[in-house]
């Protein structure tokens, strides 16, 4: 297979120049004239060498192979001049890219915004739109957060302002309403908080919004005609069942603003979210489909060809231009321009030249995913999809290689990008596009149909709609069938090196499927395929290692689980193959590797304690798989999805209330918090309305307090329903915000801390940890620790406890205190507010105080200890941070060991000795 390469190597240097360039444009400003000087250098060596800036010889020549036979293709100099040629753009290409983000850097960070934004000001902003907007997690209050893309046009900061073209990403609380009418084009009245964002994101500055965003302006007329088409496409699927119709927008016109977080959840995992975003197929289609009809009624090529470029560009402002849609739209015009002349255009320089252009225009497109996902599938459908198809042809019919080679091709060409954003392997990708992509045209040109007649002709346009739906459907029945395989993703090294070792796997790939036999190419085509065969059996050797080293490393008999989920909880109860869980943090993904970890596949029991979205955020993990749901009070409209999504999921929702009780296996659950309000009286909401659990069976009891604050702490202990405990869940993540009369009366051996790294709230606060150090409470954070798993000791009273690491100290192996920034972090709670000012004291008394850990003489980077089992009994006082322990475990690379949570007590009271 002959690859044209010829715009390729200019395109690869631009694009590494504007990756690098974009990172650090104050280094780039002193760099433009010595990137030009070897720019010049780079065109004007081969010229020199050649000798073309003397007299030409006085006869034409022809190059002659060693043979002595004509060699119409320039022979061994051709060659060198292509190479020569190569270079000399490739320098010229860097050299562009680095005047154009010279040039564009200031205008990105304007003074004005970066003082604001370091001083945490309040600006309002005039921005146009620049992009659809996209749901973002929830907030705390779990309200609806849309993003989009804009152009700061006019900021105002106190008594100055500022008219440029800053580009700005907006974070607002919209209704599903007030989404729609952020139209593209528009430009909308922001107030909100300013945040630099790091060198080289694709916009500058985050702009947060403290109230509702309002419309200054219509978008123009040129893009205004597009809102009324979206909102009638939108309208009538909404009026089709099931996620069929939610996904129907996306399909057609690229309006995800409909799809669910587990719909979307499904497409990622089933590798078919390509499909929502419109791309080279969708605009293939568009042109294609109209030059044939201009064909079909006979007009001419200068003809078909002008009306193509017309419906492609309204085609592109209908989706709105994004980064995949803009690099196909150029693409589809220079091959359409080249049409019009009366040349070919070949594949891949028309996609280098796409390259260049667009990265010409915004530099900052070099570092977006979406950009580099759309010209790596692109480049691996143009270089590999024949090959693999010719390979697969010789065991397989060929329609059928030809169907697998396609997803197959983009599947490897974009896989190592994919590892740096989920460092997975999709096992069941390439299939879930076999099942789905004959379906995904359909519902393409149906939707767009749709989209154009239903202003015209309602009823007809609602028919077409009814049409699309159907293979809408199928694909969302296959991306949600798909998601629920089990081991639908196999693990990968992350970051760099798995991006690297990645990336050499597909080279080895496309070396044994492009490369010809030849002298020497036998060699390389048999060390490619020697490197595959043993890569892949160390990684199939690694995974059988890995999943022995936990089936060996956790524990089988566990009770309680605190899943690492960051600043959230998310809790699991089990006894005798059942299983019930409480909350599911902010995101699906950490809890669903946490159910993965623990091999969890159905939940007998649900608890939401509350709707606060770092409690039930990522319900999309548990969706279809919770028998009954216990749910707190709801306040909120998006309380409401949150609980649509369980029940279309078959879940059998109940109210929680106190007195509500019930068995799981061997452990019977009461819940003892919130009272049965009297009638006409509406239950408590929120953090003071949290469920709370205690469960007692197997030799242990637990209390799972929600977030529940010091004042619903005091009302839950005057009702008399709680009594001394093994386990405690400690409320609101350790805020300060805690009853120190209910720990007291609970006096608990382990409190369980589900808290996030740096979470910028102070979690847990020290009021929280002096509160569980006098009432004896040992604690376990999940910040430092990971999972935490506890099971019943031998003998009664006696815990242990498990942990994926050891606990972190807060001072250095050198025994050097670490340095801290003492200013303390807001704090965006609902129970006190303010800021405590008391932390940053907090932090030099721990790393003043705090033990250095016993580290290991042959691994100093761990903990060692005498034994795999061990308990202690609950020490009774420590340092606020809970960090010394003693009784720890061997490390080990692969099997990790049970610790105890506890250390022998520094002082115990008599009852306790």
């Amino acid at each position: 297979m002959n690859v044209d390469l010829r715009l390729v190597a200019p395109a690869v240097a631009g694009w590494t120049v504007c990756w690098l360039g974009v990172a650090a444009p104050e280094v780039v400003s002193v760099a433009v004239v010595p990137a030009w000087a070897i720019a010049v250098l780079a065109v004007l060596a081969p010229i020199l060498r050649s000798g073309l800036l003397s007299a030409p010889p006085s006869g034409p020549l022809r190059p002659v192979d060693q043979r002595g036979k004509s060699d119409p293709n320039g022979g061994g100099a051709g060659r060198r001049r292509r190479a020569a040629a190569a270079v000399s753009l490739s320098a010229v290409a860097g050299a562009l890219m680095v005047s154009l983000i010279a040039a564009d850097a200031p205008r990105r960070a304007p003074t004005l915004l970066v003082g604001v934004a370091q001083e945490r000001g309040t600006v309002i902003a005039e921005v146009r739109t620049d992009s659809s907007p996209n749901s973002i997690r929830a907030g705390f209050d779990g309200g609806a957060r849309w993003m989009w893309k804009g152009t700061a046009i006019a900021i105002s900061a106190g008594s100055k302002w500022l008219r440029s073209e800053v580009p700005v990403s907006v974070i607002a609380t919209l209704s599903a309403s007030e989404v729609r009418a952020v139209a593209f084009g528009a430009v909308i009245r922001v107030e909100g908080t300013v945040r630099k964002t790091d060198s080289g994101e694709a916009t500058s500055f985050i702009l947060t919004s403290v109230g509702r965003p309002s419309e200054s302006a219509p978008p123009p007329v040129w893009f205004g005609w597009t809102g009324g088409l979206r909102s009638s496409l939108s309208s009538a699927a909404a009026r089709t069942p099931g996620n069929g119709g939610d996904l129907l927008p996306g399909l057609s016109i690229g309006d995800v603003t409909a799809v669910s977080a587990t719909l979307d959840a499904a497409m990622k995992s089933s590798s078919l979210s390509h499909l929502t975003a419109v791309s080279g197929a969708n605009c293939a289609l568009v042109t294609g489909i109209v030059f044939f009809c201009c064909a079909f009624v006979g007009l001419g090529r200068r003809s078909r060809i002008a009306l193509s470029l017309f419906a492609l560009i309204a085609f592109v402002v209908l989706v709105t231009p994004g980064a995949s849609v803009v690099r196909a739209a150029v693409m589809a015009a220079v091959v359409l321009l080249a049409l019009a002349r009366g040349r070919p255009a070949h594949g891949l320089p028309v996609l280098a030249l796409a390259v260049i252009l667009l990265l010409g225009h915004d530099p900052w497109l070099s570092r977006d995913f979406g950009f580099a996902l759309s010209v790596l599938a692109t480049g691996g459908l143009l270089v590999l999809a024949a090959p693999l198809a010719r390979a697969l042809g010789r065991w397989m019919p060929r329609p059928l290689a030809l169907m697998i080679a396609v997803p197959l091709a983009a599947q490897l060409a974009c896989q190592p990008v994919l590892i740096l954003l989920t460092p997975t392997l999709p096992l069941y990708g390439v299939a879930a596009n076999l099942l789905a992509e004959p379906a995904a045209p359909a519902a393409t040109v149906l939707g767009l149909l749709a989209c154009i007649v239903l202003p015209l002709a309602p009823a007809l346009g609602q028919a077409l709609v009814w049409m699309a739906w159907v293979p809408s459907a199928w694909i969302a029945e296959v991306a949600e069938t798909t998601s629920r395989l089990p081991a639908e993703s196999l693990p990968w090294v992350g970051g760099p090196i798995g991006l690297l070792l990645c990336a050499g796997a597909v080279l080895a790939i496309g070396v044994v499927v492009l490369a010809k036999q030849g002298r020497g190419r036998g060699v390389v085509v048999a060390l490619s395929g020697l490197s595959l065969v043993a890569g892949f059996g160390v990684y199939v050797g690694g995974l059988g290692g890995n999943a022995l080293g936990r089936s060996l490393g956790i524990p089988q008999d566990w009770q309680i689980a605190a899943c690492d989920v960051g600043q959230g909880d998310a809790l699991l109860l089990r006894d005798d193959g059942h299983v019930a869980m409480i909350d599911v943090g902010r995101r699906p993904e950490p809890a669903e590797a946490c159910l993965q970890q623990l091999g969890i596949a159905r939940l007998d029991l649900l608890i939401l304690t509350h709707f606060d979205a770092d409690h039930a955020g990522g319900v999309a993990a548990v969706a279809g798989r919770a028998d009954t749901v216990i749910v707190g009070q709801v306040g909120r409209p998006s309380d409401e999805r949150t609980i649509d999504v369980l029940r279309n999921g078959g879940a059998r929702i109940v109210q929680g209330f106190a007195g509500q009780a019930g068995m799981l296996g061997g452990l019977a659950w009461r819940i003892v918090w919130p009272q049965t309000p009297p009638g006409g009286v509406p239950a408590i909401s929120g953090n003071p309305g949290s469920v709370t659990v205690m469960v007692e069976g197997r030799g242990m009891r637990s209390l799972f307090l929600g977030d529940l604050g010091e004042s619903a702490q005091d009302d839950l202990l005057a009702t008399g329903a709680v009594t001394g405990v093994d386990v405690v869940k400690v409320a609101h993540h350790g805020s300060a915000d805690q009853s120190e009369a209910l720990y007291h009366r609970l006096r608990a051996e382990v409190g369980l801390v589900s808290v996030g790294a740096d979470n910028g709230y102070g979690h847990p606060t020290p009021r929280a940890l002096d509160i569980l150090a006098r009432s004896g409470t040992a604690v376990e954070r999940t910040d430092g620790q990971g999972l935490i798993l506890v099971a019943p000791g031998t003998a009664p009273g006696r815990l242990r406890v498990w942990s994926e690491r050891p606990p972190e100290s807060p001072v250095r192996g050198d025994g050097a205190v670490s340095e801290t920034n003492d200013t303390p972090p807001p704090y965006a709670g609902s129970d006190r507010g303010g800021t405590w000012r008391h932390e940053s004291a907090a932090r030099r008394m721990r790393a003043r105080g705090a033990p250095s850990p016993r580290r290991s003489r042959s691994s100093p980077g761990t903990r060692s200890g005498r034994r795999r089992w061990c308990w202690c009994r609950a020490r009774k006082s420590f340092s606020p941070n809970a960090r010394s322990v003693r009784c720890v475990t061997v490390s080990r690379a692969k099997t990790r060991a049970w610790r105890s949570a506890t250390s022998p007590p520094t002082t115990a009271r008599p009852e306790n000795c």
